[in-house]
């Protein structure tokens, strides 16, 4: 009874699609599935279909993907009917639930398998623009990041309904999240905490578009590590695959990504099994504090940039 995760398998892409008719079965195993599956609830549909017949159980969190509500004409039979915010979540989740799988609307489930007794939380908190240098303003965020040809693709197709801002709506995730995680945490076991966005500002490296942090996190979830006893914390977003502990708490990004992305681990002869991340019982903490990158699918270059 082992967990992994992944995260960004992005299945509008062709060789991804492909790739996740690959997986193998884990019938005594838990998967964590840390969101930006698709843009489209077909998407889920697919992914939710496969995975809970070769996982004994799946957990899933949105990605900003997921959000998304894509341009162009919707029939009677599309099943996203353009969707907005608040409003696809809710219909992300109803896929989830008729499939079985586990969301941040559901309760939190004790795993009892290796590496246990721990409470699994799988979490929704956005962005709220946080994630930029101190001399930087809220108001000037987006013009900081254009100054480096920095613009998320979620300004145009996230949209924040039925509140004002996406601020506005990770500010209400965040309030409700943190109470859930204080109830958790009074429980006196370790959390598995699972998000699709950071909760650090310290674990994103993203040297091609390091101004792309702005969509990566809030500020306000820094300390959860610690102020909730985690004992793991499963993100994804950066498609920058690593390992790090912070705090004595391991921090695991676990990302696919888009297939050229991936392309170094399927030169080494790897496939997306490979790249399934043990949660538990997992890594142990090597002591050392430095990040483990995970570019090629295995652990190698012990350093900290």
């Amino acid at each position: 009874m082992r967990l992994y995760a992944i995260a960004d398998l992005h299945l509008s892409y062709k060789h991804n699609r492909e790739a996740l008719d690959e997986l193998q079965p884990h019938d005594e195993d838990s998967l964590i599935i840390c969101g930006d599956v698709g843009e489209r609830l077909e998407h889920l549909q697919e992914a939710f279909e496969i995975t809970t017949k070769l996982f004994k159980q799946v957990f899933w969190v949105p990605g900003n993907h997921e959000l998304y509500t894509l341009p162009g004409v919707t029939t009677e039979d599309d099943l996203d009917k353009e969707l907005r915010g608040e409003y696809k979540y809710q219909e992300c989740v109803r896929v989830a639930n008729e499939c079985g799988v586990i969301t941040p609307e559901d309760e939190f489930v004790k795993w009892e398998g290796e590496g246990g007794p721990c409470l699994i939380c799988p979490i929704f908190t956005l962005y709220d623009y946080s994630f930029r240098p101190a001399h930087v303003t809220r108001e000037k965020a987006l013009d900081w990041a254009i100054e480096q040809n920095v613009y998320a693709t979620d300004e145009a197709l996230l949209h924040p309904d039925p509140y004002q801002s996406r601020d506005e709506w990770c500010t209400e995730l965040v309030s409700k999240t943190e109470e859930r995680l204080e109830k958790a945490a009074a429980r006196n076991i370790p959390l598995i905490i699972i998000n699709h966005w950071p909760l650090r500002e310290d674990t994103i490296t993203i040297p091609s578009i390091p101004r792309f942090s702005l969509w990566c996190g809030t500020k306000k979830t820094e300390d959860w590590h610690k102020k909730f006893n985690a004992k793991v914390v499963v993100t994804g977003h950066l498609h920058v695959r690593r390992t790090d502990w912070i705090d004595g708490v391991r921090f695991e990004e676990v990302s696919l990504g888009y297939p050229r992305q991936w392309q170094a681990a399927k030169d080494r002869g790897l496939d997306i099994n490979d790249l399934l991340r043990e949660i538990l019982p997992g890594m142990p903490d090597p002591g050392d504090g430095r990040t483990i990158w995970r570019r090629s699918g295995v652990p190698s270059d012990w350093t900290r940039t």
